[in-house]
């Protein structure tokens, strides 16, 4: 049974509501106890390819942080263990039915699971999900991260309120006390860890798409709801583009619904496969897009990313790894874009 969108989003408020109290980051721990952290829970019950690979930064920094620890992840969906085939340190990948009521015994049995396991630490990845805190609330651990937002840890970092970095943030605070020292290093980037194989048969299939071995620009031209550009936007776009940068070929990623802003004019790669999808973008030079799942998927490539903002907030959701920026097209003309698309050419 499919739940209308709107009866969905007044759910989830009442939810955020009702939930936001819940539970409290531990604060009383005994540091004259040795504390061993070898067995960890995250969770994040969300199906959502950009909320999943948002994810990846704090995966990364608890398997720095501990690297002997096995990880399992709460989520929804069943598209985690793709994402995630690449890191030897997760464990258990616990995946709810993205419909519960159309597989209410499978969601059922995902959260006993995470009720009998004993975990060192569980921690919520997400502030705003009230799910998170329930599952973080439910699971046997003594060390519970609710992932709180601290306004005066925010004034330290001014990227604190990121979907990716938040996390981060709060984990390093809390295990401070622990007795761990902070991380003084930067948030890691998302990263899909794509293998050298799969890199290379990226290589292939670009090669194969444009038949040259000039830089590439690969656009994404779908979104959702009003995140996503008109056909008019994104052809005069295109044509700009084509304008300013001659020498690059420019080619178009589809998305799984196989339709096009651009229809279909220039050269095209369609794949369901987000591994094999981010291995074209790993050898694409530049990739341009509107904020959505794909957008997170580039930057998890590692290709320089350009994220294309009108009703979302930059400072939540922007690719932020190497070159990467945010473009917010309600207060930016088509040429102050050229622009700052010409300075990054000159870095990459």
């Amino acid at each position: 049974m499919k739940i209308p969108k709107s009866i969905n989003i007044i759910r989830r408020s009442i939810m955020r509501n009702l939930t936001k109290n819940i539970g409290r980051s531990n604060t009383e721990i005994n540091l004259k106890k040795k504390i061993e952290i070898k067995k960890i829970l995250i969770s994040r019950p969300n199906h959502r390819l950009g909320n999943l690979l948002l994810l990846t930064p704090l995966v990364q920094e608890v398997i720095s942080t501990f690297p002997d620890s096995k990880i399992d992840l709460f989520v929804k969906g069943g598209i985690t263990p793709i994402i995630y085939k690449n890191y030897p340190n997760i464990g258990k990948i616990i995946q709810l039915p993205k419909r519960p009521f159309s597989n209410i015994l499978k969601y059922v049995n995902g959260w006993i699971s995470i009720k009998t396991q004993k975990y060192d630490l569980v921690i919520n990845a997400s502030f705003g999900s009230s799910s998170g805190r329930l599952s973080t609330l439910f699971a046997n651990s003594k060390y519970k991260l609710f992932g709180d937002i601290d306004e005066s840890y925010s004034a330290k970092f001014p990227d604190y309120h990121h979907s990716a970095k938040n996390s981060v943030y709060n984990l390093r605070q809390y295990l401070t006390k622990l007795g761990i020292p902070e991380n003084p290093n930067e948030v890691p980037s998302l990263d899909l860890k794509l293998s050298r194989e799969e890199v290379e048969i990226g290589k292939k299939k670009l090669f194969d798409l444009v038949k040259n071995d000039k830089k590439t620009i690969c656009l994404f031209t779908n979104a959702t709801g009003d995140k996503c550009y008109s056909e008019s936007w994104w052809n005069e776009f295109y044509s700009q583009l084509k304008q300013n940068f001659p020498d690059y070929n420019i080619i178009e990623l589809l998305p799984v619904e196989n339709i096009s802003k651009l229809n279909f004019t220039i050269p095209f790669f369609y794949s369901t496969d987000i591994r094999e999808m981010g291995g074209l973008i790993a050898n694409s030079n530049l990739f341009i897009a509107a904020d959505n799942g794909v957008m997170h998927l580039a930057s998890a490539s590692g290709t320089p990313t350009i994220g294309l903002f009108s009703v979302t907030d930059e400072t939540i959701y922007r690719p932020y790894n190497n070159n990467s920026f945010s473009i917010n097209t309600r207060s930016l003309n088509s040429q102050n874009i050229m622009d700052l698309l010409h300075e990054t050419m000159m870095h990459i």
